[in-house]
């Protein structure tokens, strides 16, 4: 009993207790090799949240070890995330009114209602939430996403800095800096520099992180050639542990960040989610996704108490961490533990690295964030993903990131209406030769039993397709001609009935009634007729209306069996029912 509670609310600790000896080198090597990433990364997305340098390692450290303990996944690698940054700056600035210190204390509070709202999920067992943010829906998203980080990032590249937020006020505010002259050479060439190299290691797949390369490349020519006092360069960092940044708060901050915790809590965990499902997989590993929103909440309760902010999985760096080998949490642990001696020992090396180098550290990692192969595929595939992709795209530039949640939760929730709203719909057939009963549309042989016709209806029956169940069974009864005696639904999709669609339901059979013809229910599952006896429809769709399948109803209306399929007897195949399975597209 202790062990399983132990397994459920501390496994990092529990792994980290069972420790191999033989495990301890890969999990160094891997801290080491992923640190090289942590520190820049950290520093980049804490400029593109609108924080000091500094509080991006915080927001590192705190969350990697407080996750060690509490979290299930053994290789995730947890740190701030060119995701989240621009909604955390989009929620905090406005509330911080210029201030660096209000502005740092408004991130600890925004992380600890983001580590509190997962926590508590995690505790009610939530992690099916992440259905909310579809596949085509993060698409789309990330997709602006990585373009605002772009734009954000391309002044520091030109070597200058501007005041506007917003995408279309920053882009004018790009184009106004180009035109007055404001680009500073030296600086054009670090950042474009840095980019080619970034990528160029990258398109070789070296083993050596381009990310390193760059950064200490460019320190280095900084500090040869004298350039700190003409180059824009991000400053030593201050010397010091995390420690509580939460002085000058007030209770309505909380109000005020709340509606931005809450969304960026759903991103926070669906991405974490997603990817730590998929290493899991690779492992043979099982990670609960409770339990992930569990651990990945007291990650940001910590980080944002200790002078950080909200935190995610890095899908850039957990992959770096697996390649060099990470066997466990304990990775985690290294790279923490390296950032710390960092700033205590060497925090004077970041006033010889340049702004545009630490831009092009976020413009590569923001990247990978752009899915371009992923928008055509779904334009090619469909049409209604497709457009709830690009609405979400544009939402997040038109209307801003913060409402863009909002915007794509309800987007996923349309979604989930629009496809059983117009569901396919079919109507069935005889093959000759072939079981069951399918899709005329699709088999142009097939042929309708005579005086009978047999529809399918791909969804549950509700108020929104109610209607539109009602008018493909009365066209395509009409399109059969005048001799129908039996309409049979094959119901076996059909897993819910609400109380709107039974209206359309009754009005539908008094029509086919008044038309001489017989409703028949086939296939329906046992869920959906105790629907129908709670709502009293026992004396009007009595139990001779329904039948365990397509061919037994068929069987039951012309009184024969199919002779067309070996091992029947009976009539001609245009005759009757074959008495087997459901109906097949």
């Amino acid at each position: 009993m202790a062990a399983s509670l132990a397994q459920r609310w501390v496994p990092g600790l529990v792994t980290i207790l069972r420790y191999r000896r033989s495990w301890l080198w890969p999990d160094v090597r891997a801290g080491i090799v992923v640190t090289a990433l942590l520190i820049p990364a950290g520093m980049g997305y804490a400029e593109v949240a609108g924080l000091p340098p500094v509080t991006g390692l915080y927001a590192t450290i705190v969350p990697l070890t407080a996750y060690a303990i509490f979290g299930p996944s053994r290789v995730l690698v947890l740190g701030p995330d060119s995701a989240l940054a621009p909604l955390i700056a989009a929620a905090i600035l406005p509330l911080a009114l210029g201030s660096e210190s209000r502005a740092v204390a408004l991130a600890g509070l925004l992380g600890i209602l983001v580590g509190a709202i997962l926590l508590v999920g995690g505790i009610a067992r939530l992690g099916f939430v992440t259905d909310l943010l579809s596949k085509p829906i993060r698409v789309g998203y990330l997709n602006a996403i990585g373009v605002l980080v772009v734009i954000s990032q391309v002044p520091k590249l030109l070597g200058f800095s501007i005041d506007a937020q917003g995408s279309t006020a920053e882009v004018e505010a790009i184009v106004h800096g180009i035109a007055a002259g404001e680009v500073v050479p030296i600086a054009l060439a670090f950042g474009v520099g840095s980019l080619l190299l970034i990528f160029g290691f990258r398109w070789l797949r070296s083993p050596v992180p381009g990310v390193l390369v760059v950064v200490v490349a460019a320190m280095v020519l900084t500090w040869l050639l004298h350039l700190e006092d003409v180059l824009p360069v991000v400053g030593p960092l201050p010397r010091g542990l995390p420690a509580p940044a939460l002085t000058g708060l007030q209770w309505s901050d909380v109000g005020a960040l709340l509606p931005a915790a809450a969304g960026i809590a759903l991103l926070a965990f669906t991405d974490s989610a997603v990817l730590s499902r998929t290493f899991a997989a690779r492992r043979g590993e099982n990670v609960s996704g409770s339990q992930e929103m569990a651990g990945i909440g007291i990650a940001n309760l910590a980080g944002g108490a200790l002078g950080g902010f909200p935190v995610s999985a890095s899908s850039s760096r957990t992959p770096v961490a697996e390649q060099a080998g990470a066997r466990t949490q304990v990775t985690g642990l290294v790279g923490a533990g390296l950032i710390v001696v960092f700033i205590l020992l060497v925090p004077g090396l970041t006033a010889f690295l340049p702004s545009a180098t630490l831009a092009a550290v976020v413009v590569s990692a923001a990247a990978g964030l752009i899915d371009i192969r992923g928008a055509v595929r779904l334009f090619r595939m469909d049409r209604t993903d497709a457009a709830l992709s690009l609405a979400a795209f544009l939402g997040v530039l038109v209307i801003g990131v913060l409402p863009a949640i909002v915007l794509t939760i309800a987007l996923s929730l349309l979604a989930v209406v629009i496809r059983s709203w117009r569901p396919y719909r079919a109507e069935l057939g005889l093959v000759r030769g072939l079981r069951g009963y399918h899709d005329l549309s699709r088999n142009p042989t097939g042929t309708r039993i005579p005086g009978v016709v047999i529809v399918r209806f791909d969804a549950p029956l509700f108020f929104a397709n109610g209607s539109s169940f009602d008018d493909f069974v009365r066209e395509r009864t009409a399109a059969a001609g005048p001799d129908i005696h039996t309409v049979i639904l094959a119901a076996e999709p059909i897993t819910d009935i609400d109380t709107t669609a039974i209206e359309e339901l009754i009005e539908l059979d008094d029509y086919l009634r008044a038309q001489g013809i017989r409703l028949v229910f086939a296939e329906m599952k046992d869920p959906a007729k105790d629907i129908l006896r709670e709502f009293g429809m026992t004396d009007r769709f009595t139990p001779d209306r329904f039948a365990p399948t397509v061919g037994a109803a068929v069987d039951a209306v012309t009184g024969r069996l199919r002779g067309d399929i070996g091992g029947d007897i009976g009539g001609g195949p245009e005759e009757a029912g074959d008495g087997t399975g459901p109906s097949s597209a």
